[in-house]
This record gives structure tokens, sequence and C-alpha cells, in this order.
């Protein structure tokens, strides 16, 4: 018999068993016979004009078949696609290979097509480039002064956009206030490095005029739609496939250079053509995340009630806009209010170009920026106001009963109960006695930090226009078949979406197949990120399951000679109320659709139903995490004591799966914390090129997750979902932050930037002195 509700049920990823034993295909497992391949000719200055550029060398070497630069194709293959912004957007031409100039180091130069990817490395040195370097500048702030050098000679300066976001009265809140918090905050860039970097492989059929894209992607129909536009085709030549897929983290919610060029290539070539990204270029030419420095304001009374925030910050773009480049800083503006009841905000955005590789979506995008402010200034308004960080967070709550909940910055909350996930929070992690042993401690001259950080996020992009799309088909041998718009590439759909319709059609989850990633399969749908894939495509799934059975239903009561209503559904099977031996299985009931012999009057043949899902509103996951460290002054070491974290993402489909996401994405937000840093020097070179001097998080380095959760539905899809991908990640990197700040109170310090390495601890706690010392900001 199927089992009886499985969604809410820990069930095991359906995904795993072939990934773990290496039976997964990734696009670098993709050998096509007669593949030709491809390597980038990189440029290494940040700033210069291409003088010259001499082929000849590498298109006589043995096994190149082909070279090609900038200046060649550019007329063949369109500039690379820019979304969202507004009236003050700047969008310099961004080609597949420079033309004339470079504007970051590992901009793509030329490229060598050869019969093995070893001749095609080595033929990029054989390739003569006269640079004629131009000034540079790499810092955001020095971009926007009066006489910086300017990256794109169509404009007079580095302004990429500007953005302002502002509602409430902020004079009477300032004119009004006790207290004027300020702080400088810095969110550093970082590299999203998922296990598998970007691949490429494409493969042109002249007889059939169809190119297919093999592509790591987020976005398969996205990535289709605008390949179409740059190659100049068709969308009905084009056909992209995602196969497996390596992590993203965002970085894979793009259209790159890389995949116009390949597909370029084949078409001209009539040959399959592959790219793979090796570890050096993803660092250098796949996009960073964050990267925004900012002056913050808080207006607060005595009691601690926030008035009013400003928070004036600039967002370092690097050279060209990518895909989604304009949209990331703005959500930093809609999420400012964070979990409180903020009755003026302002937000003054100004974008800047920098020779540097672009910022794009990275695990949160603008929301873990948002977060941050708001929840190191809550912290510092409790510094200054001398007042338990937990009574600021209280006294700012809205109720559970003001949701749905308008902030200043236009969004409507769905639902939350902020105070319950604190209470929770505080329980598990024992508050009070570790406020206790935190005096304690210091008497003994150790140092006790607790860092608290209430987040709420804003998930489930569907609004305008990003719907998402899912089909359910019940097949003759009664199997089902799941097709989803979505692009999993590690959240486990695979599972989730069988999990919803096991319970919809009541057939065993082993008999349902979740397909995904292929445009020729599936028909329509928008992509994997912004926490989207279950809270809309889930939805758009569930949808069609029901509508399937409502299908069934029609037959069954045809089929039986009852109305519809006297029938019961229960374990996968119609009957007649009263009458419960009289009936059908869904399976039965899928055979007769097929067969079409016996259906009601009208009914076209077979057992399926698709449906498009576009949420009125999105849906606002909420949490608090509490961490607990200890610092060491004489060697900045920090050790992790505790980590407590009580997330809210609505209704739950699979508990193993939700902790997986929140487990991975506090370790990325204690990577920002901690270690990460993208550096470039003021030439625009990477320092951080590869992860000989890029610091991540390692095993050793993370301590016990204690998780748990409340459960408040959204009301704004049927099954209550509201998404938990990136939630880890923007609740866990202040919490971090404020317990080592909080640990390092008696030196007098009230912030620090991240990331909190050693070195900078030790300098910090040598520079100051101990109990009463002036605080440095």
């Amino acid at each position: 018999m199927p089992v009886s509700k499985l969604v809410g049920a820990k069930v095991k990823r359906r995904e795993d068993p072939r990934l773990i034993r290496g039976l997964g295909q990734y696009v670098d497992d993709i050998n096509l016979p007669d593949t030709l391949h491809v390597a980038i000719l990189r440029s290494p200055y940040a700033h210069a004009k291409i003088k010259s550029l001499e082929t000849d060398s590498a298109r006589q070497h043995p096994g190149v078949v082909a070279v090609v630069t900038g200046a060649e194709i550019k007329d063949q293959v369109g500039t690379l696609p820019v979304s969202g912004g507004n009236e003050t957007l700047r969008v310099p031409k961004h080609y597949v290979l420079a033309v004339d100039k470079v504007c970051y180091v590992g901009e793509g130069v030329a490229a060598v097509v050869a019969e093995d990817r070893y001749t095609a490395r080595d033929a990029l040195d054989l390739i003569r480039v006269e640079y004629d370097p131009l000034p540079v500048v790499t810092d955001p702030e020095k971009a926007l002064a009066p006489d910086s050098p300017v990256i794109h000679s169509e404009w007079p300066d580095n302004v990429a956009f500007r953005s302002e976001q502002k509602q409430g009265n902020l004079t009477k809140a300032f004119k009004e206030a006790d207290k004027i918090v300020r702080q400088r905050l810095v969110h550093q860039r970082l590299a999203p490095i998922a296990i598998e970097s970007r691949g490429v492989v494409a493969r042109y059929l002249a007889a059939e005029k169809e190119l297919t894209v093999w592509s790591s992607t987020q976005i398969p129909h996205m990535l289709k739609s605008n390949l179409a536009q740059m190659l100049k085709l068709t969308e009905n030549q084009v056909r992209v496939v995602a196969p497996e897929v390596g992590g993203g983290f965002g970085s894979k919610l793009n259209v790159y250079a890389e995949e116009g060029l390949v597909a370029h290539l084949s078409l001209k070539l009539n040959r399959p053509v592959k790219w793979s990204e090796g570890r050096s270029e993803n660092f250098q030419a796949t996009i960073h995340g964050r990267g925004q420095v900012g002056e913050v304001e808080a207006a607060v009374k005595k009691d601690g009630t926030i008035l009013g925030l400003r928070y004036k910050v600039i967002a370092d773009i690097g050279a060209y806009h990518q895909l989604f480049t304009p949209a990331i800083p703005p959500f930093t503006g809609l999420m400012l209010s964070g979990c409180y009841k903020i009755p003026a905000i302002s937000m003054e955005l100004t974008a800047a170009f920098t020779n540097k590789m672009s910022t794009d979506a990275y695990r949160g995008a603008g929301r873990p920026e948002a977060t941050y402010v708001i929840e190191r200034m809550v912290d510092r308004i409790a510094q200054e106001l001398k007042i338990d960080p937990v009574k600021v967070r209280r006294k700012n709550f809205p109720k559970p009963a003001e949701f749905p909940f308008k902030t200043a910055t236009g969004l409507a909350y769905d639902s939350g109960n902020y105070p319950l996930a604190l209470s929770k929070a505080l329980k598990l992690a024992g508050y009070e006695k570790l406020r206790r042993d935190q005096k304690r401690l210091r008497s003994r001259g150790r140092y006790l930090g607790i860092g608290l950080s209430t987040y709420v996020e804003i998930c489930a992009m569907g609004p305008k226009g990003m719907w998402e799309y899912g089909k359910v088909q019940v097949e003759p041998n009664g199997k089902v078949t799941v097709l989803s718009g979505a692009s999993p590439h590690g959240q486990g759909q695979e599972t989730s979406f069988a999990q919803i319709v096991a319970d919809e059609l009541g057939v065993e989850l082993d008999d349902i197949t979740v397909i995904h990633g292929d445009t020729a399969t599936v028909p329509k749908g928008i992509g994997t990120f912004g926490s989207r894939a279950t809270a809309v495509g889930g939805i758009a799934v569930y949808q069609s399951a029901q509508k399937v059975k409502e299908r069934a239903r029609e037959i069954a009561s045809h089929l039986l000679e009852v109305d519809p209503d006297d029938l019961n559904f229960a374990e996968g099977r119609f009957s007649v109320k009263g009458v419960p031996k009289r009936g059908f299985t869904i399976q039965q009931i899928a055979q007769e659709a097929h067969l079409a012999k016996n259906l009601p009057k009208g009914m076209e043949s077979g057992l399926a139903a698709d449906s498009q899902f576009e949420p009125s509103n999105f849906t606002f996951p909420f949490g608090t995490h509490i961490c607990v460290v200890e610092v060491e002054p004489q060697t900045g070491r920090i050790e992790i004591k505790k980590y407590v974290a009580v997330d809210d993402c609505g209704k739950v489909i699979n508990p193993l799966l939700v902790d997986g996401q929140i487990q991975g994405g506090i370790v990325q937000g204690m990577g920002q914390a901690f270690f990460e840093e993208v550096i470039y020097d003021e030439n625009g070179q990477l320092l951080t090129g590869s992860l000989m001097n890029y610091a991540l998080p390692r095993a050793a380095d993370l301590p016990h997750l204690n998780l748990t959760r409340t459960e408040t539905p959204t009301p704004v899809n049927p099954l209550g979902i509201k998404g938990i991908g990136e939630a880890g990640t923007i609740g866990s990197t202040p919490a971090v932050v404020n317990a080592v700040v909080d640990a390092l109170a008696p030196f007098g310090v009230t912030h620090i930037d991240m990331p909190l390495t050693p070195q900078k601890i030790w300098l910090l706690c040598q520079e100051t002195k101990a109990a009463g010392s002036e605080g440095r900001r």
C-alpha cells in the first residue's frame, strides 16, 4: 500500500544513489564523437587597449582547427544580455570576446579550437597580444571620485546606475530620536566556488538546423531564449540541457560569454565543441557576490524603539553587468526593515563600475547584505543604549496578529511569529546561563561572546511574470511522470516533488519520475533561484496533480455510472460511497484513459495535466540564529562553542532536505564571516585566484549545528511553503560577527569588518586596552 502522508516525512534523496556511485552525468562527462575543444586566452591586464593581436602561429599549430578573436565575431554573436534596472542604468556593450580593449583581468581576448584540450591550451601560448595599459580603479569608492579613471568612455564617470528607496517621514524620525547610532559596514566580495566549475558543450546538426547546448546552468529555459537571440536563431532551433549541476549558489543563474562563444563555434565549424572551466578561470571569469560598502544611521529612542533608518551604499558591480547585476543591490533596500517595525527607511544606492569581474546573484542575492546591516545595527543600538540585544529585538518585532505586515520598504510580509522563534532559540541555547557564564569567564580573563541574528528573507520569486511550470502525467502502466520548469541542482526536488504527487494521487514514491533541465522535454520554465523551486515550481506540480485527480474522478464516475460527488478517493483509489468494493485505482483509470474506448463524451485520451503557477506575493521565511564564541586575544583564535538555529520556512515537505539546506547555508555564511574575501590589488590583479589563497571553511572549522524549527504556513500558496535555500546564509553571518564583537566588548570594540581573521583579531586586541578603553570603530 502507498505510504500515507509523505509530505512532511523524512525521505532520503532519490538523487543520491546515482551521485554517490559516480553515475551522474555532468557537462564534462559529455563526450560526443568528433568533439573539438576550446581554450580561451584571457587578459593579464585589468584595463588596457588591444593594440595588436597576432594569431597566425596558433592557427598553424598542428591540431588547431580555428582561432577566433572578438573583432572577427562581434557582428556574428550578440552582446551578453542584461535584465532589471531603472532609467539610470548604463549598459556597456559586453562581447563574448573583448573588442579593442579589456576591462578586467580574465576577460576573454581570443579562443583556440583544437582536436583536444591540451593542444588548444598549448596554442594559446602562440598568440601574441600587444596591450597598451590604461589607468585602473578597483576600489568602488575611488571609482566614483571626480579624478577617477573612467572605464567606459561613452559615459563621463563610473556610475553604473543609481537607485533611491524612501518611505516614511525620516526627518521626523531623526528629529524625535534620543540617539543617532552610526556605523560604516563593508560586505566584501565573495567567490561562489561551486564544486563543479562551469562547462559548455554545443552540437549543431545542420540538416535538422538544431543547436543543442549542454550547460551547467540553473536556468535552461532562460539560457535557450537568450542564446537564440544572441545567435540570431529561432527558439525552436535551440535546445538547452542542464545535466547534473554540481552546485550553483546563484553563480549559474546567468548567461556567460563562453555559452554564446561555444555555441557559435559549433554553428561555424559544424562539429561538437566543448569548453570546461578551470578553477583559476572560475575565480577570474565567473561572477562574484556581495561587494557593498555603506554608511548606516539609525534613529532610536532610549528604550530601544527604532524610529528610522538611513543607508547610503555603494555597490561594486565590476566592469560589466551580467544577467541580473542591476537587480541585486536594490534587493538590499527592499529588506532593510528586517524583522522590525521601522516606520521610516531610506536607501541611497550608487552602483560603480570597477576593473574587476562582475558581481551578480550569490546565495541570498542582496538579502544577506540587508540582514547584516539591520542585525549589526540592532546590536550597535543595544551597545549604545546599554540594553540587552534580545530586548531591542523584542521591542521592535511586529506581533503575529499584525500579519500580513506592511514594511516601510513597500513589502507585505505574508505571515510570521518572530517572538516564538526567538524564544525557542534562547531556550535551546540557554541564553540566561550563557550571560552568567560570560560574566564569570571575563573575570578570569576569558572572552565569551553571544551573537544573535533574527532574520527575515524574501523568497518564492514568482510575482510579476516569474511563474513556474509543472506537468503530471499518469502513463498507461500506472507509473507517473512529472515535468518541472524548475532546474534543481542539489536542492532535492526530484524527491520533494515526488512526495507531493505521491500524496495527491496515492501512488508509490518509486513509481514517480521527475524530469527537469531539458527544454526539448519540458516545454517551458523559468529556473531555480531565489528559493523558488518548491514554493513556486512545487505548487505548479501540486496543481497539476490535483487536475489529474479531478480528471480521473470524472472518468471513474463515468465508468461506475455514478455522480462524481458520490465517489471517495483514498490511497490511490476511487470508490463509491457506501459501496467501497465498487471502484477503480488511479492505475486502472490511467489505462482506460489511454485506451480511450469508454471515456466521457468529448474527453480526449490520456491522463495528464499541466499548470503554470504565479503567486500573488513573495513569501517571507524567518528565524533566529544564536552563535556562541570564545576569542583568545593572545592569538586571535576564535572558537565556536555553540550554534543554534531556529528557522521557519512555512510548511515543510521533507525535513531532511530542509536541514541540509540550512546546514549548507550556515557554513557559507560562516565562510563570509571568518575566511572568505576576493582581493584585487590596486593594479587590478586578482590576488585570491586559487584555493591556495582563497580560504573556505573546512569540516574541522565547524561546530555541531543545533537545528530546529517553527512552522508558520504562508497564505500565498495552497501548500503553505515558503522556501529555505538561502536562509542559513542570511541568518548566520551577522550572528557570528555579533558574537565576536560581543566577546571583545571589554576591549572597547564596537565593530569589526569581515572576514574576522585571526590576524585582524590579534591586531585589534593589541591596539586597544582591556576594560574601559575607548571603542574602536
